[in-house]
């Protein structure tokens, strides 16, 4: 059979040519949506009376029949048959016989992709603000679990001041809801309808593009015809909203990793996201973790791919526009295993909170509360500064830490030091001193986790609501 748009053609299409410019082994992902959008645009086509109403209705059973065989399985998808949906039409040509050359009236492929892909994204975004909101809800409960757990805190890799382990998991929480927020706001702009644009000028048919947006449950349709078709901002804003979701997985992978080493230990990942060693038996290697990190640049390798092939195209539709799609559904997968296996990741982790108060013991992390100290005394800051300097100086010269001086020792560098200088040491103290909205005190951070567990709920309400409006 010649192609579907061959009539202007006298010579075949080039073997070579055919397999270069086929997009059917990565667009068949699209079939669904395809089948979707194209119900009801001949749904449309009826109702407007472009088309008679037996004619939709053969062509709409037939989409239903190709749709079961694809759902099977037993599609045979060709090559040179170009994309999803040269092949889906020429199956339905095959089921149904002439009238399903009907479907295509009033539209180009142009406008059938687009739509497509929105569809596609559509769905996905509700997809990931609900696995983003259930690896919230595993981090909530192991800050609720570990809420008394106290743990240094980091600047530059090196140990700065204690803090509760509850208050460093709630920094990923706020992380993931700007990414939930993100993807949110997103859907706005995704929930657009392009159907009806036709190749990039519209159509001479007396279409109803707000039915049709209506049937697929979009909130409005593009208002000018060639950016329709050459719009591909909203997957721009899509890979840049799950580049941020990466970089934030593989700023928590990075510490887990670290945690979870023996120089630290102060996790344990469960063995059902760790691998062994080939050669060395002793080995628990945090795998998953790793290939997070690791992943994360493909993703973002997709992004600038998109915007460079879009950099310099001219209105309206130009071939270079199928290269939007490869790295759009590279992206959903990579983001979707790593969100999948995180939630569970995350709260299966044993935490070692012995380990951890051991390191908060045997560090400087509680200088800064020395130096407030002796400014509440009246010191000015600055010289405090340099008092608890050469003082934790001399600790370092002895081989103690500031809780293992004596009073006497203390009085070598100010005399202000009393005895109730060992109380404002004490982590807990040195914790829970820092009682201000968004800090780490156990008061703070249990409102935070309560704050938390509220908005999460409602992500969850919206999640369930857009989830059924997207199928």
């Amino acid at each position: 059979m010649s192609k579907l748009w061959g009539g202007r053609f006298t010579k075949k299409t080039d073997q070579l040519v055919e397999e270069y410019t086929a997009s059917i082994l990565f667009d068949k992902e699209l079939a669904e949506e395809d089948i979707q959008g194209s119900l009801a645009h001949v749904t449309m086509l009826g109702k407007c009376g472009i088309l008679p109403l037996d004619d939709v209705e053969k062509i709409k059973d037939g989409l239903l029949k190709v749709q079961h065989v694809i759902r099977r399985g037993e599609m045979e998808f060709s090559v040179s048959d170009e994309d999803i949906h040269m092949n889906i039409e020429k199956a339905l040509i095959d089921e149904v016989g002439p009238v399903g050359g009907k479907l295509h009236t009033g539209r180009s492929r142009n406008d059938q992709v687009a739509t497509d892909m929105h569809l596609y994204l559509r769905k996905r975004v509700v997809e990931f603000v609900g696995l983003l909101n259930k690896l919230q809800e595993a981090l909530l409960e192991q800050a609720k679990n570990n809420i008394d757990t106290i743990v240094p805190g980091y600047t530059h890799l090196q140990r700065a001041q204690p803090i509760l382990f509850a208050h460093h998991l709630m920094a990923y929480v706020s992380m993931f809801q700007r990414d939930i927020e993100r993807l949110q706001d997103s859907y706005k702009r995704i929930n657009v309808l392009p159907l009806g644009a036709g190749a990039l000028a519209g159509t001479t048919f007396p279409i109803d593009r707000h039915f049709v947006a209506q049937q697929l449950g979009f909130d409005g349709v593009y208002e000018n015809s060639l950016d329709a078709v050459s719009d591909r901002d909203f997957i721009i804003e899509f890979l840049s909203n799950a580049s941020m979701i990466m970089m934030h997985l593989s700023r928590f992978s990075e510490e887990m990793i670290l945690w979870s080493s023996t120089e630290f230990r102060f996790i344990e990942l469960d063995d059902a996201f760790c691998t062994g060693s080939s050669i060395m038996p002793q080995k628990k290697n945090p795998d998953v973790p790793e290939l997070v990190r690791g992943k994360t640049g493909r993703v973002y390798g997709n992004l600038f791919g998109l915007l460079t092939v879009l950099k310099s195209l001219p209105l309206a539709y130009n071939k270079d526009m199928q290269e939007d799609k490869e790295g759009m559904f590279d992206t959903v997968k990579t983001l979707q295993g790593a969100l999948q296996l995180f939630a569970p990741m995350v709260s299966t982790m044993k935490v070692n909170k012995e380990q951890m108060r051991q390191a908060v013991n045997q560090d400087f992390s509680n200088a800064t509360d020395i130096a407030d100290y002796l400014v509440n005394k009246g010191l000015p800051f600055r010289q405090a500064h340099e008092v608890i300097g050469k003082t934790v100086l001399y600790c370092i010269q002895n081989q103690k830490f500031l809780l293992d001086l004596k009073l006497e020792e203390f009085h070598q560098f100010s005399k202000l030091f009393e005895q109730d200088i060992y109380k404002v040491l004490q982590p807990e103290q040195v914790v829970n001193a820092r009682n201000v909205y968004g800090g780490t005190a156990s008061n703070q951070v249990s409102e935070a986790i309560t704050r938390a567990e509220a908005v999460a709920g409602k992500t969850n309400e919206w999640f369930e609501q857009f989830y059924n409006k997207s199928k």
